[in-house]
């Protein structure tokens, strides 16, 4: 029962769209109006200005950590430790609460994506994943906000940086594995990589559409 409660727990914390209410709030406008049409932190920066576009991002990715942390807690599991010595791979009931985490962790980022409060029309899940995975593989995270970053500066285009960035998370995490240091239940954490870029780029085929036809919208 607690480990089935994690996922729903994590699920309804994504589901939470942060960029919707904040420019609910100051504009009594609906941001999915805007731009792309997601409650992000790129889309509410251009309805509401720079400062409501990090608020978002901020709060996004909160809500990302804190559903990974909750569901830690809840299993009883640490919530910072980031190597297999914490308990030995043998531990059977280790591993199955792991395969729980990862599942709360994809389900926080489709509860952003697709928020049962918005008609399941939400968000990208970007912000959220970063805030999932740098509980879970900060190495991992850091490497793709270089990618993220390099992107953007290169180009300009927020979405692409993402799409490459979220889907670069799967390869960092095994070159951690390979060439830094054991990770905590790679299996679980692989699927979670996996699962989370998946979705993050799903969330953003309208935007590859554009991309192709060369008319999406700069970051300025």
């Amino acid at each position: 029962m607690r480990a089935a409660a994690v996922v729903v727990i994590a699920y309804l914390f994504g589901s939470i769209p942060f960029g919707y209410l904040i420019v609910r709030a100051r504009q009594g406008a609906d941001v999915r109006e805007t731009g792309s049409g997601g409650t992000g932190a790129t889309n509410v920066s251009r309805r509401a200005g720079k400062g409501a576009g990090v608020l978002t991002l901020v709060l996004d990715a909160l809500k990302g950590a804190a559903a990974v942390v909750i569901a830690k807690v809840i299993l009883g599991l640490p919530v910072l430790s980031l190597s297999t010595s914490v308990r030995p791979h043998y531990d059977s009931t280790f591993q199955g609460e792991s395969w729980w985490v990862a599942a709360a962790a994809i389900a926080v980022i489709v509860g952003h994506i697709f928020p049962i409060w918005l008609r399941f029309r939400g968000g990208k899940g970007v912000a959220t994943g970063v805030g999932v995975f740098l509980m879970l593989s900060p190495f991992a995270v850091a490497l793709a906000a270089v990618i993220f970053a390099l992107v953007v500066w290169r180009t300009r285009y927020v979405s692409l940086g993402s799409i490459l960035g979220a889907a670069a998370i799967p390869l960092f995490v095994l070159v951690q594995q390979s060439f830094i240091g054991p990770v905590e239940s790679l299996a679980p954490m692989m699927c979670a990589a996996i699962a989370g870029a998946a979705l993050i780029v799903f969330a953003h085929r309208e935007n590859i559409r554009r991309l192709m036809n060369g008319n999406e919208n700069r970051f300025k």
